[in-house]
């Protein structure tokens, strides 16, 4: 059951790609957290694809991931702007965010942990913290493909990289911008997967030892 993964953090476009994804035939979870929406999707994006990379690709061989970068400039900004509005909910065990979700985040930004969490220094550490942890986990691997869907081009070298042809294809939408981020709620279409999908073990998720 070789995947795709979407392994940008939060901010970078993950909505983005998952949108213009599903008009390619896939079948996309923008955030999964079950078992069986890792079953149902071909795509994965977001959580906790971010935080969990090293897990999936032991469990699902043969996957693909794409890291998404964006300019620091542009990209500190917005995820002050999302991490405030998720700050009060990501507290273990007060915070309404999904369990999963909350791990993935604290784990990465250590929101709950930091002073000043939305400090730009600090925000920008954690970026690069994550960066070079997947450059160095990704190293020299041929089923990695780093792109910014902000740059020209970045769509058709995608699709190529999934080996699908990119003749006709445009460029990325640009969704979830300035102050909004849920996007992806509000986009129809028969291809998207529920992040809490149910099956035969319910909403289980995963049991991978995370060390985090």
């Amino acid at each position: 059951m070789s995947k795709i993964f979407i392994i940008g953090l939060p901010r970078t476009g993950t909505t983005s790609i998952s949108v213009a994804l599903l008009d390619y035939g896939f079948k996309v979870a923008h955030t999964a957290y079950t078992k069986r929406a890792f079953e149902l999707a071909d795509v994965i994006s977001d959580a906790p694809c971010f935080a969990d990379y090293q897990q999936l690709d032991a469990l699902f061989p043969h996957s693909k991931f794409v890291y998404l970068d964006r300019a620091l400039a542009n990209w500190v900004p917005s995820m002050q702007m999302l991490l405030n509005k998720m700050l009060p909910e990501l507290a273990p065990k007060s915070g309404y965010l999904n369990p999963v979700l909350k791990r993935c985040i604290n784990h990465t930004f250590a929101p709950l942990t930091t002073e000043n969490p939305l400090d730009a220094q600090h925000l920008e550490h954690c970026y690069h913290l994550h960066q070079q942890a997947v450059f160095n986990y990704f190293a020299a691997r041929d089923d990695f493909l780093t792109i910014d869907i902000s740059h020209g081009g970045s769509l058709p070298t995608l699709l190529e990289f999934l080996g699908i042809n990119a003749d006709d294809a445009g460029e990325f939408p640009h969704l979830n911008i300035g102050k909004l981020v849920d996007n992806w709620k509000e986009y129809t279409h028969p291809n998207k997967i529920n992040s809490l999908s149910a099956g035969t073990e319910h909403r289980k998720f995963f049991d991978y030892h995370t060390g985090q």
